[in-house]
């Protein structure tokens, strides 16, 4: 029953991630800023439906469960705009890997490991799933932003170059999904959504 009482506190503690509110927001609701909550619910179901653009084999069910946990971190740590200045992203590190001890630390040990390990995972970027991962959480923001005018880019003055850097994973992980992308950004620049530079 003690596991069961630790997973069960584990799961209510994660109800806190829906009051993570983010940069992006959602068009299809008064344009109200997205929570964390939903982002990886829905980056979840992004990679679902594309992982079969993946240039290599890609665990579906591991990347899956990197996106619904990646973000659990910000119950502690907050949201951080991605395109924030170095230092403030420099210093996300340290409060996310606190969280992350702290919050799977709620869960019976051998789960604790499990989610803790794969939450490096994701951060270090190195395996093809962690890679794919990562790529979907930073292409559905654009496809949000694109949907919205701009959205949150064309509020704090993006540049191109950020954007970029943002998502170059994809080039060479899953070629077209890197070909609509830069599409993408090149029409945000044209319709003035993104700085040139």
């Amino acid at each position: 029953m003690q596991d069961l009482a630790q997973q069960l506190n584990f799961i209510l503690e994660l109800d806190r991630l829906k009051a993570v509110y983010r940069k992006v927001m959602v068009k299809s609701d008064k344009n109200r800023q997205e929570n964390s909550a939903e982002h990886s619910w829905h980056i979840s179901m992004l990679a679902q439906t594309l992982h079969v653009y993946a240039a290599e084999p890609v665990n579906v069910a591991r990347v899956t469960t990197m996106l619904l946990i990646h973000d659990i971190v910000e119950i502690d740590a907050g949201d951080t705009f991605a395109f924030a200045a170095q230092a403030e992203l420099d210093a996300q590190e340290a409060k996310e890997l606190d969280a992350a001890n702290r919050i799977f630390g709620l869960l019976p040990e051998k789960q604790y490991q499990e989610m803790l390990n794969l939450w490096l995972e994701f951060e270090a970027a190195e395996t093809n799933d962690a890679k794919f991962a990562k790529a979907m959480d930073r292409v559905l923001p654009l496809l949000q932003n694109m949907k919205n005018d701009g959205g949150s880019w064309a509020k704090h003055n993006v540049r191109k170059s950020e954007v970029i850097a943002r998502n170059n994973l994809l080039d060479g992980l899953a070629p077209k999904l890197w070909t609509y992308v830069a599409e993408q950004i090149e029409l945000a620049v044209e319709n003035g959504w993104l700085l040139n530079e």
